[in-house]
This record gives C-alpha cells, sequence and structure tokens, in this order.
C-alpha cells in the first residue's frame, strides 16, 4: 500500500468514529523505536533522541488526541464554530505526529547501514534528477537552512510531475498537504538538534546524511511509483 503522509495518517493516527457522542475511538500512541536510543551517535546522541522521542513527540500525541477529543464533542453536538476552531490544532499536532512517525523510520545506524544507498529504483530516480546523492543532500539542506522559524526538508514524490521532488513545510505542515508523498523528512526544529550542536545547524544538516536509513526511503519510493502507476 502506498505510504503517503494521508495513508499514514489513517495508519498512524487510527480509526476512529466521528458519528456518535457513545462511539469508542482508538486512541493515537506515540510508536515504538526500531532501535535503543543511542543508535544514531555520535550524529544524534542518546539524549536528544530520549527527549525528542519521549517528550516532542509524545506531545503531539497529546494534543492530538485532546483536540479529537473536543471535535467529537463539537460534531455530537453539531457545533460547526467549534469543528472549524479546533482545525488548527488538528494539523499542528496532528502533522506533528505523522511527521515524526515517518521521521524515526528515516534513520539507522552507521553500523546498521546508515547513510549507505545501494543501486536501486530510487538511486538512478536521484541520479538521473540531481546527477548524484550528493547534489540531493546539498539541496534538501540548503532549503532546510533557509526554513524561517521551525519546519521539514522533505524529499518526496510528486505525482502531478510523476518524479521526484525537494520542498520544505512550516511547522509540522505535512508533505501531504501540498499533495506529495514523503519519502524522507529531515526534521529542521531546534530541539532536533540544540543539545548537539548548538546553534549550528548546518552541521546537524551535514552530519544526518551518515544516519539515514535509504532501504525505508527506497520501499517508500517504490510504493509512491507503483500507485501513481495504477492512475
Amino acid at each position: 500500500m502506498l505510504r503517503t503522509t494521508l495513508a499514514a495518517a489513517s495508519k498512524q493516527i487510527g480509526k476512529r468514529s466521528l458519528g456518535s457522542a457513545t462511539a469508542v475511538r482508538q486512541k493515537h500512541t506515540v510508536p515504538d523505536l526500531d532501535y535503543d536510543y543511542n543508535e544514531l551517535e555520535p550524529v544524534i546522541s542518546a539524549k536528544i533522541m530520549q527527549l525528542h522521542h519521549d517528550k516532542h513527540h509524545a506531545t503531539y500525541v497529546a494534543g492530538l488526541n485532546a483536540a479529537e477529543e473536543k471535535l467529537h464533542e463539537a460534531q455530537a453536538a453539531n457545533d460547526i464554530q467549534a469543528q472549524v476552531a479546533l482545525q488548527p490544532l488538528l494539523k499542528f499536532h496532528g502533522g506533528g505526529h505523522v511527521n515524526h512517525t515517518i521521521f524515526w523510520k528515516n534513520l539507522i545506524g552507521e553500523k546498521n547501514g546508515g547513510g549507505q544507498l545501494h543501486s536501486c529504483a530510487l538511486s538512478k530516480a536521484i541520479e538521473g534528477q540531481f546527477g548524484e546523492l550528493s547534489k540531493l543532500s546539498s539541496l534538501m539542506n540548503a532549503k532546510a537552512a533557509g526554513i524561517q522559524g521551525s519546519g521539514w526538508s522533505w524529499l518526496t514524490f510528486n505525482p502531478e510531475k510523476g518524479m521526484l521532488d525537494v520542498i520544505t513545510t512550516a511547522n509540522q505542515d505535512m508533505a501531504a498537504s501540498v499533495g506529495h508523498v514523503p519519502l524522507l523528512g529531515i526534521d529542521a526544529w531546534e530541539h532536533a538538534y540544540y543539545l548537539d550542536y548548538n546553534n549550528v545547524k548546518a552541521d546537524y544538516f551535514k552530519n544526518i546524511w551518515r544516519v539515514i536509513n535509504w532501504k525505508d526511503v527506497a520501499q517508500r519510493y517504490d510504493d509512491a511509483v507503483a500507485q501513481y502507476n495504477k492512475v
């Protein structure tokens, strides 16, 4: 199945009923990491990973659950104004949950293959569009560095063009908000790097490529292309 952000939202956010006040709805939870907190050292410290995963991601999940509970109540009361007013919270916390769920999967330690992109459909697409991986990483890093405030730099599959694309999203906006399929996301929020890199975020952007899980990114690309070819 295509792992678009919308599909990820359906899978990660879970099935829930919005129909009746008595419906039992599934609460969102922070997904477990596939590795230990120190897996990404020295690129990303265990301390940052624990804070980022257990505290920051958990905050988005808690905010999403609370916003959905209020939305459920507003829908049961047919309170349209309240439903509309809740949309920014749902967008922010829902995006934070979905984006971070992708982010954890996009990463793996160097000793376990981090940073290694072997020959595959994705590598050929990168070579065809960007020339080489280093040019792609430079482009994504430049995009990330140019974000004013907080946000994400994304390698995506653009269904309108049928090809790879590099975009940024502000705050916790999802790549799907502009119709793109997220393949690889780089978190440009300060909480992702500040304890390790202080204000030198350029070093964080440079080093994170050492722990990219290209197997995960390549699978997302294969799924996106397969779905695109069905249309």
